[in-house]
């Protein structure tokens, strides 16, 4: 399975491959983790336009950013929160209206989340990043406690409390609709 993750610098992305990475070894899966940001980028195994089975998004236009690398028919799980690049704060650029309902006309799942709504009520924004992963975990496992055990893992004794409050809140939130809309979709298509 590709994952992408997309983020601004100091949403927690890193935390968060450590968490999916984590998941994986715990399930006796083979791992690669690739980071590529700021000026530490280097050539690295990547995954190839077209074919990330998942995006995980933690801003919405870092997610349109990376939206390439989504396979037709993949998940993408993005927090609804928009955070102004510095065109946008200087008025030389406007920050994309729509990019929410783009990814849902587009041959995707897609789950927005208010992600920074989630952690706000936990008492935290910076624990966005585990909210996210708690979406993703119940779209993609049944097996909640080795995700669990990931968190637990990765996440240092003193932050570990809150952020699985966060992966709980996440986990449990209703996206019903959503679900029951792709089923029809794909029934239609079938």
């Amino acid at each position: 399975m590709n994952i992408i993750i997309a983020a601004v610098g100091g949403q927690g992305a890193l935390l968060a491959a450590r968490v999916v990475g984590q998941y994986a070894l715990l399930q006796s899966l083979h791992v690669k983790v690739s980071e590529i940001h700021g000026m530490s980028q280097v050539h690295s195994p990547v995954i190839e336009v077209g074919t990330a089975d998942i995006l995980l998004g933690f801003e919405l236009l870092e997610a349109a950013r990376a939206i390439h690398y989504l396979r037709p028919g993949g998940l993408m799980v993005v927090s609804k929160q928009q955070i102004q690049p510095l065109p946008v704060l200087t008025g030389a650029a406007e920050y994309p209206p729509t990019l929410l309902q783009t990814f849902e006309q587009m041959a995707i799942s897609t789950y927005g989340v208010d992600a920074l709504s989630c952690a706000n009520q936990i008492g935290n924004i910076k624990v966005v990043n585990t909210v996210l992963l708690g979406v993703l975990a119940r779209r993609i496992s049944d097996n909640t406690d080795v995700w669990r055990k990931a968190v637990e893992v990765c996440v240092p004794a003193k932050h570990r409390e809150l952020n699985q409050k966060a992966f709980e809140m996440g986990y449990a939130l209703d996206f019903s609709a959503i679900d029951k809309r792709r089923k029809e979709q794909k029934e239609v298509v079938s």
